[in-house]
């Protein structure tokens, strides 16, 4: 087994790699690998977008293990991912972890603190619906599917029925992302041990399987104390959805798309400063450039006044993206955000260092295009109020806050 780490958008390594294994390595993605054209045998590798562990094993059995490290620390990571998935249940006090440098072991150890804390007084046990086949009836007669399936037949029966159980939603959660971390590179074995126990203690829960869908719980008092441990469950989930087999070549991992948890935070961080101003927020709105609709558009941010008029448009935009040939991507899509909004300002939101602060103005179109920058290297408080001023300036000046 060969382990390699890198830095996200950081220098290059070069290493010894066999063919199946550098090719499936390039398909994953999770990378960029390319083959040195003067050296046979040799990969360069690239970590981009992308931050976590996974292992890719070939066909002779040969592993290779990526870690790849953030430029952020991860106690900012870590605020980032929570803030978006619950932010006005997220603390910075969630994240006090220390100095971890991996995302995987410094999420697993969280979770496992706050799953152990749930759990010290019970498990949590709730009302759930059962449909099911029985020989004995309980609950509700599903009349619909029992003359569809059982043609007047019996004894068998189909009933639904509200069951008083420990397989819930949250437990159904916690024993899922138990299972998902215990199956994962770079869990150490004292971590390891406080999982088992975990996994021992959720034992009558029954564990989500592959593909099936995460199901849905809503914080409620009953559920108070299991609240951060189910948030992190999330997003162990998320993060540990890496896994696929190109040909003969296993692919499985722990990863986070920087670009994707960048615009989470900051669609979700927008919505909360403009919530005390007059209309309304929608995240991913679907707009068409062309009059016959047949070219869908789709911004991060839309804000529209109360009768539903477009007001203000921003893309967060974690890396600024400069495909050869086309080199300013990222202004050509905001103007075409703005031109089809009828719109006379559009906002580019970059993690800091990643473009400059800038203003455009389009020539012939009265188009202004604001390049924003956030510093994501900061204490919590101080991010969120430079996301409440930057937000204060994609309203217009009538309707800013003082």
């Amino acid at each position: 087994m060969t382990d390699v780490t890198l830095t996200e958008y950081g220098a290059a390594r070069s290493l010894p790699l066999s063919g199946t294994l550098g090719r499936a390595l390039a398909a994953s993605r999770v990378v960029e690998a390319t083959p040195e054209p003067d050296v046979p045998g040799l990969w360069r590798l690239r970590a981009a977008g992308k931050v976590g562990v996974v292992a890719v094993t070939a066909s002779g059995g040969e592993t290779l293990t990526i870690r790849i490290t953030p430029k952020v620390p991860i106690r900012r990571l870590l605020f980032l991912l929570g803030y978006a998935l619950d932010a006005k249940g997220w603390r910075d006090d969630d994240v006090a972890l220390g100095s971890e440098h991996e995302i995987l072991p410094a999420l697993a150890r969280l979770f496992e603190r706050q799953a152990d804390r749930a759990l010290r007084q019970g498990l949590l046990q709730g009302y759930r619906t059962t449909e099911e086949t029985s020989l004995v009836m309980r609950g509700r007669l599903r009349e619909a599917d029992q003359i569809r399936r059982h043609h007047g037949e019996f004894p068998a029966v189909e009933i639904v029925h509200d069951e008083y159980t420990t397989d819930i939603a949250e437990n159904r959660l916690l024993r899922t992302a138990t299972e998902r971390l215990l199956r994962l590179p770079g869990i150490s074995r004292d971590l390891r041990g406080g999982l088992l126990r975990l996994r021992v203690r959720l034992a009558d829960v029954t564990a989500l399987g592959r593909g099936q869908e995460t199901p849905v719980w809503s914080p409620t008092r009953l559920n108070a104390r299991y609240q951060p441990a189910v948030r992190l469950a999330e997003l162990v989930l998320r993060g540990a959805s890496v896994e696929h087999r190109p040909g003969d070549t296993t692919v499985s991992g722990f990863l986070f798309d920087m670009a994707r948890v960048f615009e989470d935070f900051i669609t979700v961080a927008l919505r909360e400063a403009l919530s005390a101003s007059s209309g309304h927020c929608v995240l991913q709105a679907t707009h068409h450039l062309d009059e016959s609709h047949a070219i869908r558009i789709v911004p991060d941010f839309v804000h529209y006044t109360d009768d539903g008029t477009p007001h203000a448009v921003a893309d967060a935009k974690y890396k600024a993206e400069k495909p050869e040939g086309f080199p300013d991507a990222d202004l050509y899509q905001m103007l075409a955000y703005c031109t089809a909004l009828r719109l006379s300002d559009g906002h580019l939101i970059y993690a800091k260092g990643s473009a400059p602060h800038a203003v455009h103005r389009v020539r012939h179109t009265g188009i202004a295009i604001h390049q924003h920058t956030l510093d994501l290297d900061q204490p919590p408080a101080d991010l969120l109020s430079d996301v409440r001023a930057l937000a204060g300036l994609l309203l217009p000046q009538a309707s800013r806050p003082a």
